[in-house]
């Protein structure tokens, strides 16, 4: 990017070093907050535009693109409160914020509880009904108390995964979209009607093949961000059941003990093998309920 299209800076601001990009023209003020996994950058094709009328100011939020991060801002409230911090920082006055993505939460709560602070407000794409509108894992994962699930994650499972699928996109996956394109056939509505759902699904429940999953999402024109973080959210419950398996055969050798039926009937033991076969029972119990047109 050019520096003279959207210039950029550092202030710190609540103890944290943010960078923001500031256009310093003249007219009414036009906040932008980064989404997620991008930058502030995400505004450049429209920044020229945007700026013959108006002033541009622009942000990573604390914790993305190249912004400091402290824990007790990841919520939206304090994210909220943090932006206000920021405008008063940047002597914005009362601009018109645009929070795509992460900033849209932490947007509403700026309206809400500073309903002067701003002149008008654009959000989008985040997570913003309360209580929010999700179920099954990923709810599970926005409502965790820790990070204990995510510790047990094995991110090389992720990076083997996408390595496959940035392989497919390339000369390489040819071969292959001809071979298996009638199963591919099979995946193509699922993945047009929604791919980040549908790949979420296809990661949970086991319907095709793992190596499958990682190649036909590339053939069908899935986004890499879409693909890598369904993966790895798809991916946590096996995980999970399988390193808990093993932290319970670690304790067991720890404490000098010799392996032996009889330590199935532990919990340590008995809940991860009950969730095991929990796991593989849901593409028998989906067939089951599932009308043979949809499962096609």
């Amino acid at each position: 990017m050019n520096a003279t299209t959207e210039p950029t800076g550092t202030v710190l601001v609540d103890g944290l070093r943010i960078r923001y990009a500031d256009s310093g023209a003249d007219g009414p003020v036009i906040l932008l907050t980064c989404p997620w996994p991008e930058s502030l950058f995400a505004f450049r094709r429209i920044w020229p535009a945007l700026g013959r009328t108006a002033r541009l100011v622009s942000l990573d939020l604390p914790g993305f693109g190249h912004s400091e991060g402290r824990a007790d801002l990841f919520t939206p409230s304090a994210m909220g409160e943090f932006l206000i911090r920021f405008i008063a920082e940047r002597g914005l006055g009362t601009p018109h914020l645009v929070a795509p993505d992460v900033g849209a939460s932490a947007a509403l709560f700026l309206a809400a509880r500073h309903p002067g602070a701003v002149r008008s407000l654009v959000v989008g794409g985040g997570a913003t009904a309360v209580p929010l509108e999700v179920t099954g894992t990923l709810a599970d994962i926005i409502a965790a108390p820790g990070i204990e699930v995510f510790e047990a994650q094995d991110i090389r499972a992720t990076i083997g995964a996408t390595v496959a699928f940035l392989a497919a996109k390339t000369a390489l996956g040819d071969p292959l979209r001809a071979r298996f394109g009638a199963r591919l056939k099979a995946m193509e509505a699922g993945f047009r009607a929604n791919a980040f759902s549908y790949m979420l699904v296809l990661r949970l429940v086991p319907l095709f093949p793992f190596w499958l999953v990682n190649l036909a999402p590339a053939f069908l024109g899935v986004g890499l961000s879409t693909y890598v973080i369904a993966t790895f959210i798809g991916i946590i419950p096996g995980s999970f059941v399988y390193t808990s398996i093993g932290t319970g055969l670690n304790a067991l050798i720890d404490a000098g003990q010799q392996p032996d039926l009889r330590m199935i009937l532990k919990p340590e033991f008995l809940i991860p093998i009950l969730g095991l076969a929990l796991l593989a029972m849901i593409p028998v119990v989906y067939r089951l309920f599932t009308p043979k047109k949809a499962q096609s």
